[in-house]
């Protein structure tokens, strides 16, 4: 198997900070907000998350790519992430059952990465200062030039991007003979959430993340889910408005991750950008109702403000995170609407929060 060349290759974040590396993937320059995910399996799952549009991430497992490619285990349709940093790129892998190597897989999807790069000592610094944003280039090595159109990429706060993701058109989804109807508002869904439904005897009309309320109803749906997706939720007033419309006409409604904060914010609720967020496929969660804690797959840089959820007298808080006690999980008194801020689909896992889409559809009947 042919290995790469070593092609020069810098990362410079908007710090000043730069890490040198050589070029895998496509030969060019990219760019978008820095991020780390520390889950050590489930690459390719991450790469195809829409949530990851516009972000440049950092994989904290050394060896990306030693596994393979498998197409039937991508959560969309192409590869989402804007760029990759990574220690190890491995075209070589061991799986006999995958598809393509990841370096073919890059070029077929046309995305600039990052190796041999000191991921450890980028993620402590991404840790210590904040997500950033930043530029991967392997056509100039100039700090200066690559400074200068730096400059010109907007934050992800203040971002509208689940237009970049969305459906444009309604299309429907499973058996008419199913027992329930599903209206998925798509901010950025992942297939992995279409499965979950489509199993739990579901038929789902698939909305644009514009979709009105009018629409929506016209499908005559048992429940709506609304998904998650990238970018900052406060900008999104359409969607909120829409949402709040939901909850006024008394519909079930379960949100994920984008979904969760367009719910909060429904009900008047303040969102805040993270410090560098929560991205990985190991954190502990507690699901306040029970007691008991689940391990828990999420990415998002983005939360519900504590202070405002608590001072919300139409909120409960259900779940919460051990690590650092933002608010994982509500619920809308008087109203059949929950939602959670991590991904209880989690492919590639753990799968501790699957008992959510139960019940989810324990709410339609």
């Amino acid at each position: 198997m042919k290995l790469l060349e070593k092609v020069p290759a810098i990362l410079l974040l908007e710090d000043g900070t730069f890490f040198h590396g050589f070029s895998a993937g496509k030969t060019g320059t990219t760019w978008g907000e820095i991020c780390f995910n520390t889950g050590m399996t489930g690459y390719q799952e991450v790469f195809t998350d829409p949530s990851y549009f516009g972000q440049i991430l950092v994989t904290t497992n050394v060896h990306i790519g030693n596994y393979g490619i498998q197409h039937n285990e991508s959560e969309s349709k192409k590869i989402q992430i804007a760029g990759l940093v990574c220690r190890n790129f491995n075209i070589a892998y061991s799986r006999k059952s995958a598809d393509q190597n990841i370096q073919d897989y890059f070029i077929d999807n046309s995305l600039v990465a990052i190796t041999d790069v000191d991921t450890r000592a980028l993620v402590r610094h991404i840790r210590s200062k904040g997500a950033m944003n930043c530029i991967i280039s392997s056509e100039s090595l100039d700090v200066t030039v690559l400074a200068d159109q730096l400059k010109k990429v907007p934050s992800m706060e203040g971002l509208e991007l689940a237009s970049k993701v969305s459906t444009t058109q309604a299309f429907d989804l499973g058996s008419a003979d199913a027992r329930y109807r599903v209206a998925v508002m798509d901010y950025g869904a992942k297939e992995n959430i279409i499965r979950s439904l489509l199993s739990r005897d579901c038929q789902l009309r698939v909305f644009p993340h514009n979709a009105s309320l009018s629409e929506i109803q016209a499908y005559q749906p048992h429940g709506v889910m609304l998904t998650n997706g990238p970018g900052d939720p406060s900008v999104m007033t359409a969607q909120i408005a829409v949402v709040k419309e939901m909850l006024e006409a008394n519909m079930s409604v379960f949100g994920i991750c984008l979904g969760h904060q367009l719910l909060a914010s429904a009900v008047g609720v303040k969102t805040f950008k993270m410090h560098h967020g929560h991205r990985g496929i190991n954190h502990p969660v507690k699901n306040l109702l029970t007691g008991k804690s689940e391990i828990t797959s999420q990415n998002h840089g983005f939360g519900v403000d504590p202070e405002s959820v608590k001072a919300n007298p139409m909120v409960e808080i259900t779940h919460i995170n051990l690590n650092d006690q933002t608010i994982e999980g509500i619920r809308i008194k008087g109203k059949k609407a929950f939602s959670v801020q991590y991904h209880p689909e989690a492919c590639p896992g753990p799968y501790d929060a699957r008992y959510l889409f139960d019940d989810f559809i324990a709410n339609l009947n």
